[in-house]
């Protein structure tokens, strides 16, 4: 059986790692220590952590004065809540001023499950990616957060972490490929590609089988930096298959899909199709279940494969 993890687990992983290298690294969180992974960082090194409670608009501000004075702050919370209550202290006091503040949302998109739309975050990468100096960066499982955490210490700027509390797969079998803001092409293919972030990274590799079965040849991009977006690489997919089917456990309105069409209108356009939650809040149920019910699984990706490619010239 596959070994199942949730991404917030690399994160805090890669935090214990961090604090063992870095000693300028500090923690910052807002009342969910435990649900963002924050107290495995907490226990090694208690005087670099400190608990704001329920106080997000406080965290990110005092994330800010820690930049200032030369820290490297990794302020975490749901992503619910970085995103939506302190979106203005993000704005101004973080971007506005391109301070060095690494911001954690976990819990992010359907596959919170149980606990229904007030906690499900799909606008995060909308709202976090509008921001001048973000960088937004979406892994696709447990290893590949890790790995983000990791490299986003000693990458310049603010930055936001979606990570998710649902537990899938590891797919990740690299370690000195990763690079913020360059895709990673999984699969080779012509006929079509399909650009994947997150968890819908995973169904994208189911569905890049199931076309193959079909004798479509589908070319797989993860594209784990949403921000700043690896137009080459995009482009170049435009160019060499001629569609695209974007695929995020998000809104489509602003998301990921978005953000690629934006490249391709200016330079390669060519027929596509989004997947993702289209312009609706979530429920409440089981994770996977969710997924299925809202169209984010392989099928929903050939589904949109197959339909673009009839658009092909």
């Amino acid at each position: 059986m596959a070994n199942l993890k949730p991404t917030r687990d690399g994160f805090g992983e890669a935090l214990v790692e961090l604090g063992k290298i870095n000693k300028d690294v500090v923690v910052l969180s807002a009342d969910l220590t435990a649900s963002v992974r924050a107290n495995w960082f907490k226990d090694k090194y208690p005087e670099r952590f400190f608990n704001f409670g329920v106080a997000e608009q406080d965290m990110i501000s005092t994330a800010a004065g820690f930049a200032l004075s030369g820290k490297v702050p990794f302020a975490c919370t749901f992503g619910i809540f970085a995103s939506g209550r302190a979106w203005d202290q993000i704005r101004l006091s973080v971007c506005y001023m391109n301070l060095n503040v690494k911001i954690s949302g976990t819990h992010g998109g359907i596959s919170v499950g149980p606990d229904g739309a007030s906690h499900q975050a799909l606008e995060e990468i909308t709202l976090m990616r509008v921001l001048p100096n973000m960088t937004v960066i979406v892994p696709c499982d447990s290893e590949e957060a890790r790995l983000a955490t990791l490299a986003s210490a000693s990458y310049p700027g603010p930055i936001y972490l979606r990570l998710g509390r649902e537990p899938f797969p590891i797919i990740t079998d690299y370690k000195d490929s990763y690079r913020i803001g360059k895709a990673l092409r999984m699969a080779d293919g012509s006929d079509i590609t399909i650009i994947g972030t997150g968890v819908m990274v995973q169904e994208a590799l189911k569905a890049h089988e199931e076309l193959k079965k079909r004798g479509i040849s589908a070319r797989l991009l993860n594209l784990h930096t949403v921000k700043p977006i690896d137009k080459e690489e995009i482009i170049k997919a435009a160019i060499e298959t001629g569609a695209i089917v974007t695929a995020e456990e998000h809104t489509v309105v602003g998301g990921m899909g978005s953000a690629v069409s934006e490249v391709l209108v200016e330079n390669c356009p060519v027929p596509m199709r989004m997947v993702g939650i289209k312009d609706r809040f979530g429920e409440s149920g089981d994770a996977l279940e969710l997924m299925k019910y809202f169209g984010l699984s392989a099928e929903g990706i050939v589904k949109a494969a197959l339909e673009v490619l009839k658009l092909k010239k």
